[in-house]
């Protein structure tokens, strides 16, 4: 059977992968897994916390975008991001220029993020029709101090942050900015374009972990939201119930989204962060935040029967397939 185009599905790698994996350093705490963002290495007083993530959709800013969500990965285990390697796949015939850019852009978010480039790879590949970017990212917790998506607890309170696929907003901003400007008028591509400044969300896990009460986090990239709950009650075993109502959706994205005919709730959405949290400690989470002026809301709970996943009493089912594919297919 033939894979769509995009991230290979969590249940196909429950499958294809992970029974194949046998891990005999009794030094992983956490291996990989269906909604684990990164793994986790215990190291005596500190924990290691380790992620990768390719940038395949993207036309524009991949340097920048690789740093980010990679570090977004590591965040929401509850570590500081520190050190990134970067491989760079370049097509025949790629100029220089084009690893400047790249690498300059990388540069930028890494000085943002206080993080250190600490190696990686470059190489011209043939068959690619674009540069494609894969990093992997590293950060130190406290033995103690780390959480997984595998945490939430039923009566736990989903907490949201920012707004619904920010990412594919400011992804189709950039690529598709022409198309856009010509149907949707120029101001909203250039509101949409500065969704870059909300793709991390180092600062709100970091600050969300300090209040307390939080039993997981994970960090919704391809399948939005929709993917993200899914895996998150994957790994933790559970199920949830929020509502739609509850979930912001900015206007700039429902915009793009109704003109293109895709779901916010299924469209990448790195730059947001689900949050589930002790019911007693969840509006100190949300202050905190609010704080920091970080938009984040309560949009539903964690429930106790894995096979109840729902969005306004109905089932919802997990995304096969993120939505911008939809559109640069």
């Amino acid at each position: 059977m033939k894979l769509p185009t995009g991230k290979v599905g969590p249940y196909e790698l429950a499958e294809m992968v992970f029974p194949k994996l046998k891990l005999k350093d009794e030094r992983v705490l956490v291996g990989p897994g269906v909604g684990v963002d990164a793994s986790v290495i215990d190291l005596g007083e500190e924990a290691l916390i380790l992620s990768s993530d390719p940038i395949t959709g993207a036309l524009s800013d991949p340097g920048w975008l690789s740093v980010n969500v990679n570090a977004n990965d590591v965040a929401v285990m509850g570590a500081s991001p520190e050190w990134f390697l970067a491989t760079l796949f370049l097509p025949e015939g790629s100029e220089r220029s084009a690893v400047e850019e790249v690498m300059e852009s990388a540069l930028e978010a890494c000085e943002e993020l206080d993080i250190s480039i600490v190696g990686g790879h470059t190489e011209v590949t043939p068959g690619l029709d674009r540069l494609m970017i894969s990093g992997a990212m590293a950060g130190l917790a406290p033995a103690d101090g780390w959480v997984s998506a595998a945490g939430a607890e039923p009566g736990d309170r989903i907490l949201f942050t920012k707004s619904a696929a920010v990412e594919g907003t400011f992804i189709l901003a950039q690529d598709r900015g022409d198309e856009l400007e010509g149907e949707l008028g120029s101001g909203l591509v250039e509101r949409a374009a500065q969704f870059r400044d909300k793709l991390s969300v180092v600062n709100e896990a970091l600050t969300a972990m300090e209040a307390g009460g939080v039993h997981a986090m994970h960090d919704p990239t391809e399948g939005g939201l929709a993917g993200g709950l899914h895996e998150l009650a994957d790994a933790s075993e559970v199920g949830f119930s929020v509502e739609s109502g509850k979930v912001p959706v900015a206007p700039e994205t429902r915009e793009i989204c109704s003109y293109f005919g895709i779901d916010p709730i299924r469209t990448i959405g790195s730059g947001s962060l689900l949050i589930c949290a002790d019911p007693e400690r969840s509006d100190e989470i949300l202050k905190s935040l609010e704080d920091e002026e970080i938009q984040a809301s309560e949009i539903g709970k964690v429930l106790q029967d894995e096979g109840e996943r729902s969005i306004d009493g109905r089932d919802l089912d997990p995304p096969q397939q993120d939505e911008l594919w939809k559109i640069f297919q």
